[in-house]
């Protein structure tokens, strides 16, 4: 039953987030965590966000901004290596606060929270008439690289914060998406390389099925999501990211995921 449930949400949210740029493994991560230790549900969910993000590389990595790959991209590369090794080197980090809803407890921590107050203020920088028709200088690309490459190595949130700055670059949805894609592929292999150092591998040879089946799924729906591409307009993009980052900042805010 897990398997199905499982692939079915790897298969809408591959198509939610062929669009956003972000997502997959923030929400994935925590539906895993449902039916698995939380060290198998973040090992498992770095396998598909890994292959799903190869695949569409293939499907839209040509549709890249060199010029934007060179200014965020290594910046964003170099940062994640960062924050990935702080992670790991780090004492555990105790909690900003701590409360129970439903009977059920939450945990905010200071990272998680700070990342849900950028997004908050990027996303209303979406849907504010003002706001939305400013566009971010090549000068803050390498800015824009640095904050998502380190608050990636270090929480795993890269996707949304990337997705802020490069939807404000002046990119078609074309660049924009395969941008995306090639930044996040190389963001994803440097920080689970680094995390491969001291990182469990327990549970996932017993799960190969449901990882086939979830990765299998994931890559239907970016394949999927790529043929409705040419159906979405840049506007419409702009809506779905304001609208997930506000969505993500406030579970994130909340110690949801």
């Amino acid at each position: 039953m897990e398997i199905a449930i499982i692939s079915v949400v790897a298969f809408l949210l591959s198509i939610l987030t062929f669009f956003s740029g972000f997502g997959l493994g923030t929400i994935l991560t925590p539906v895993l965590m449902i039916f698995f230790p939380v060290e198998i549900a973040i090992a498992l969910t770095g396998i598909v966000h890994f292959f799903n993000n190869v695949f569409k590389l293939f499907l839209v990595g040509k549709n890249a901004n060199k010029g934007v790959l060179l200014r965020f991209g290594i910046p964003a590369v170099i940062a994640a290596f960062v924050g990935a090794w702080l992670l790991i080197h780090i004492p555990d980090i105790q909690p900003l606060f701590k409360y129970r809803l439903f009977d059920k407890a939450f945990e905010v921590y200071p990272v998680k929270f700070i990342i849900s107050i950028l997004l908050i203020i990027f996303a209303s920088m979406d849907l504010i008439p003002y706001f939305s028709n400013l566009k971010f200088g090549k000068e803050k690309l390498p800015l824009g690289g640095v904050l998502s490459g380190f608050f990636g190595g270090l929480s795993g949130n890269q996707g949304a914060l990337r997705t802020a700055f490069l939807i404000k670059a002046g990119l078609s949805k074309e660049a924009f998406i395969g941008t995306a894609v090639v930044v996040s592929t190389f963001v994803d292999f440097t920080r689970l390389s680094v995390y491969a150092t001291n990182v469990s591998e327990s549970g996932i040879e017993e799960n190969l099925l449901l990882v086939a089946c979830a990765t299998v799924s994931a890559i239907v729906g970016a394949f999927l999501g790529n043929k409705l591409l040419k159906k979405v307009t840049l506007k419409f993009l702009q809506i779905v990211v304001a609208i997930m980052l506000i969505l993500i900042s406030i579970a994130l805010g909340a110690g949801f995921l």
